[in-house]
């Protein structure tokens, strides 16, 4: 372990995670992202590769200079332009590196195991002749002779490298291996040792916690998993199982985690899978009766920790495998209190709608209720599209005029975006956001019918600034249109829910 009985957090989602196919971030957006890392509490932020762009310089000095507490990391290969570059660019550390395997040297680099050590010490000694702090990782160590592995760690190591990094490349590796290679190095080598899984079989998260477990005491890591090919491990996994399985700390803020996995899915792009351990959408929801039952009696039945933990929330879902406990949850959030008469009704019909394939929404569970139980009156809409209006065209900015009723009082307003759909959005967002701090999370159309006269159907999720997330859905002839009423509808299910839970 490391110092302090810590495991170091090396996070490099600003370095493989960009790498991930599709994405490129500007300065300006790695060093937000750097700030919410370092919020988050990682001991090392590694920059970027200053070697590969100019954009790539200024991102690695802007979060260089911008006064973080972790330790900020430049990558570089062995290759004095690469680190003179990286020296630069104001880093406190240099991760340098070059391949080990007999693949790499020969199809790759095409020089010899002993050109590649004598490159590889050259390197160290010379970044540690400028004060820097050096880590070496041996490339595709998973796939390299363990001899030559060896020698190369031992001879960086006798040139002054502070830590070595064991990288499993293409993924190829077991925890066993894993486990094997970190004790036969910890064996010949005395410095802290690292390790820098990718998750082509989806074992980066195994194979991390596995080596750590035999003597590795820092994780390379990427938030949401992201990088190259299939991904490297995923930092939200390794922390709190570290933290919850292993009785191992890391200096992880873990109520930051959701947060700082919504900001770089946001910004990259890249949506985050609904059953994505940690920080997925339905890491926390429950919809079986079984489950709901269980988690409202005591949360630890079907809950491995508090969802609070990771700055998430429970939820529940109303649908074919629900209960009663779960619907009269769920209802009694929104002050509405059924008899058990009513609740079996209740039930009875959700489960219908459950059985012919339809996602029962909130929306839907209020409106059952309402004929169901006479006391329960329809709520009016808070929010009411009045007019809408779009130019676009090939020489035009796309611009959307909208004009709302909220609560009885008349709101106008016009945006401009990257399409029709897009402005029109950013315009109920500007008169709405003072009100309900509702974002779009996530928009998907599709076409049912075929031919140029297709029905849209538009399926948007938003959520507000608590967590709280709502699902709406549209239909229509024209792609605008629908996608308006699809988001126009999302929020007022989100005000609704606000509205009945104060009553």
């Amino acid at each position: 372990m490391s110092q302090d009985g810590f495991i170091r957090i090396f996070d490099t989602t600003l370095r493989d995670g960009e790498q991930t196919p599709g994405v490129s971030l500007t300065p300006q957006q790695k060093l937000e992202i750097a700030k919410q890392l370092d919020k988050l509490g990682v001991d090392t932020i590694e920059a970027g590769f200053p070697i590969t762009s100019s954009g790539e310089v200024e991102s690695v000095k802007l979060i260089a200079k911008a006064g973080l507490n972790a330790e900020i990391c430049g990558l570089a290969r062995v290759e004095k332009k690469d680190i003179d570059l990286a020296i630069d660019c104001g880093v406190s550390c240099i991760h340098t590196f070059i391949a080990t395997s007999d693949t790499h040297l020969q199809y790759k680099l095409k020089i010899t195991r002993e050109e590649a050590l004598q490159k590889a010490v050259e390197a160290v000694e010379y970044i540690k002749s400028h004060g820097l702090t050096v880590e070496f990782s041996a490339e595709d160590a998973t796939r390299s002779d363990p001899e030559f592995l060896i020698k190369i760690f031992k001879a960086v190591v006798d040139a002054g490298v502070d830590r070595i990094d064991i990288p499993d490349t293409v993924g190829i590796a077991t925890p066993a291996k894993i486990a094997e290679l970190v004790k036969l190095v910890k064996a010949h080598c005395n410095i802290p040792i690292s390790l820098h899984c990718h998750n082509d079989f989806g074992l980066a998260v195994a194979n991390t916690l596995a080596g750590i477990e035999a003597g590795a005491t820092q994780a390379h890591l990427t938030i949401n998993g992201i990088g190259e090919r299939a991904g490297n491990a995923a930092l939200e996994e390794v922390v709190m199982a570290l933290h919850c399985l292993y009785g191992k700390k890391t200096k992880i803020n873990t109520k930051l985690i959701y947060e700082t996995s919504r900001m770089v899915s946001r910004i990259m792009g890249i949506v985050v899978q609904p059953n994505k351990a940690i920080v997925g959408e339905n890491a926390f929801g429950h919809e079986s009766g079984i489950h709901t039952h269980g988690v409202l009696s005591h949360p630890l039945t079907y809950e491995p920790f508090d969802p609070a933990l990771v700055g998430r929330r429970r939820w529940l879902q109303a649908g074919k495998h629900a209960g009663t406990h779960g619907i009269r949850a769920q209802l009694e959030e929104l002050g509405i209190y059924p008899t058990d008469e009513q609740i079996k009704e209740i039930v009875r019909k959700v489960k219908e709608l459950g059985d012919k394939g339809k996602r029962v929404s909130d929306a839907d569970l209020l409106a059952i209720a309402s004929t169901t139980c006479e006391k329960v009156k329809e709520e009016e809409r808070i929010v009411k599209l009045l007019d809408l209006g779009v130019i676009t065209g090939i020489n035009v900015v796309p611009t959307a005029s909208v004009k709302l009723e909220i609560d009885g009082k008349i709101y106008v307003t016009a945006e401009t975006g990257v399409g029709p759909v897009d402005s029109a959005m950013k315009a109920i967002q500007k008169i709405t956001d003072n009100l309900a701090n509702i974002r779009l999370k996530e928009y998907r159309l599709e076409a049912i019918t075929g031919g140029s006269d297709a029905l849209a159907d538009v399926l948007i999720k938003v959520e507000d600034k608590d967590g709280n997330i709502a699902a709406a859905r549209a239909t229509g002839e024209d792609i605008v249109v629908a996608s308006v009423d699809a988001m126009i509808e999302g929020i007022n299910k989100i005000l609704l829910r606000r509205r009945l839970t104060k009553l």
